[in-house]
């Protein structure tokens, strides 16, 4: 009879036994990740393969996610192998989780590449767009060049590219009224500032001399409910301490981003601020302020907001914080509640492009922000935030090419808000893998091989799937890479123990097929591999 003291004593050993399987199965997961960045099958990965594998992804070298990977490989010459257990501590002195979903595939936008080009071709068919004109009823916006253009992509896990004059600072304009009117939310609550401004759209000019019933600017995108919502900013501190404030907000959304502040645009938004001291004038005879306001502190404050300065690599970012629930995705900060953010995208789709705004939402469905400065900043919840500025205007104050693209972006992608993502077979869903979008799951090894994407069949196999998976036809994927004349990946599924003599329900090896197409280097390569089909084959 087993004692009280010999049970926990076997309870430890099973609970030992347990710590050590845990142990080898973390050992061969990270070998398994590992090997997804080998460039030749051979064992060997190279400080370039590491690099190239970030890049790709969509990772910039500089992320300081991944700081501690980068200063290792600083250390090496591009072709030089890295050791493979050095290189897994920095993995793991890093963001492991996100270095595993990259080797994964299993990023937002899994296939970056395929989506940049895309992205690139857009981009690139509204670059001759000459039409509208600069804003020029403040000097400064009117001295910019008009044919400016500049984009910049992220996603919420931080993937990241630009186009055109993405470095160029410019002003943000109105696009700072969605990231004010979250800073309200943050300080005060949804109640006390929807006592303040309404949230329907005025149908109006966003610069109207116009109220609702009730007395109050009809929402937080138009200039009368802007000003307002800078008037609940803090208003018992002094103005340095209240724009510092809302400094430090931009800064956390974009941490080591270009933030500036233009104050000569500043100036010349006082100097030409007559409708927008009419509105306030106007809010204040009907009460709408907080008892006390400071009328001339709340609009320098509302002046320098639109007078803040960003680049579109910046402002991308920030608009991948709102993508991302109000986390910052590279310092993985929240600076914005979940609600209060739904409640600003929510505004930003029914008010955010001027009287624009319900046309854009039919032809667009995405929640957007515009400003005159030809800023616009789009987030695609859950995916990702697409910053652009191009000065070119329209007669409503909204970027030409800004709105161009936008069109364009949801023809091409099912990113509108009511697209049927599943059915909808003629746009494209960048967060489902190229192999996904083009074969059944079961069969996306077999996809892949078949195209010869050896990125796709090591993160496949990085992830555990068996490469001996076989579709409906009973066909491997080694059967259709030899089918199809792919070496490499013949080479690479032979090296991950692939099944030479396998059979399809015709009863054919992948030798039969590759001899029947004529790939007459592939049937040498399966011959050799044909006695011992679990062998590793060296490229």
């Amino acid at each position: 009879m087993t004692t009280p003291r010999k049970k926990n004593e076997n309870i430890n050993a099973v609970s030992g036994d347990d710590r050590v399987n845990a142990q080898l199965d973390a050992q061969k997961r990270a070998n398994a990740l590992l090997s997804s960045l080998e460039s030749d099958n051979d064992g060997v990965i190279s400080r370039a393969a590491v690099q190239e594998a970030f890049e790709r992804a969509g990772l910039l070298l500089d992320d300081p996610r991944i700081r501690p990977v980068m200063g290792y490989l600083r250390h090496l010459a591009p072709e030089e192998a890295v050791d493979r257990e050095a290189l897994w501590d920095t993995f793991e002195n890093s963001n492991l989780a996100l270095i595993t979903r990259m080797l994964e595939g299993r990023l937002a936008i899994p296939d970056f590449d395929d989506f940049t080009r895309r992205i690139k071709a857009l981009f690139q068919e509204v670059c001759d767009i000459k039409t509208g004109s600069v804003a020029d009823y403040i000097p400064q916006l009117a001295r910019v060049d008009a044919d400016a253009f500049a984009l910049s992509v992220c996603t919420v896990d931080g993937q990241r590219f630009s186009l055109g004059r993405s470095d160029e600072p410019y002003c943000v304009q109105s696009t700072c009224k969605p990231i004010n009117y979250a800073i309200a939310l943050d300080r005060l609550g949804i109640d006390e500032v929807h006592s303040h401004v309404g949230r329907e759209p005025s149908g109006q000019s966003f610069n109207e001399l116009t109220l609702n019933a009730s007395g109050l600017p009809h929402n937080p995108m138009i200039n009368a409910g802007a000003i307002m919502c800078a008037s609940l900013l803090e208003p018992q501190r002094s103005a340095a301490d209240r724009f510092d404030a809302v400094m430090q907000t931009w800064h956390a959304l974009a941490p080591g981003g270009k933030i500036s502040f233009d104050n000569a645009v500043f100036l010349s938004e006082r100097d030409t601020a007559d409708r927008n001291f009419a509105l306030a004038y106007f809010m204040r005879e009907k009460g709408a302020f907080q008892p006390g306001v400071d009328l001339h502190a709340a609009l320098d404050l509302y002046f320098q907001c639109c007078s803040i300065t960003v680049d579109a690599t910046t402002m991308g970012l920030i608009a991948s914080a709102f993508a991302n629930s109000g986390v910052c995705p590279i310092s993985n900060e929240r600076v914005f509640s979940g609600d209060i953010v739904k409640n600003c995208l929510s505004l930003m789709a029914s008010c955010g492009m001027y009287d624009f705004s319900g046309e854009y939402a039919f032809t667009v469905g995405l929640p957007a922000k515009s400003g005159v400065s030809g800023s616009l900043f789009i987030v695609v919840p859950g995916v990702c935030g697409i910053a652009l500025w191009s000065p070119r205007l329209d007669a409503l104050g909204n970027s030409v090419r800004g709105l161009a693209f936008s069109k364009r972006l949801t023809e091409t992608f099912a990113f509108h808000a009511y697209s049927d993502q599943n059915a909808d077979d003629r746009r494209i869903n960048p967060r489902r893998r190229l192999a996904v979008r083009t074969a059944d799951d079961p069969v996306r090894l077999c996809a892949a091989a078949a195209r010869g994407d050896l990125i796709e069949l090591r993160r496949l196999v990085a992830r555990g799937v068996d490469v001996n998976l076989a579709d409906y036809d009973g066909r491997t994927a080694l059967h259709l890479a030899a089918s199809d004349g792919r070496e490499d990946a013949v080479r690479f599924l032979l090296s991950h123990h692939a099944l030479v003599a396998a059979r399809d329900r015709w009863k054919s090896t992948p030798k039969d097929d590759a001899e029947r197409e004529g790939h007459s280097r592939i049937v040498e390569l399966l011959k050799g591999a044909s006695d011992a089909p679990t062998k590793l084959v060296e490229a």
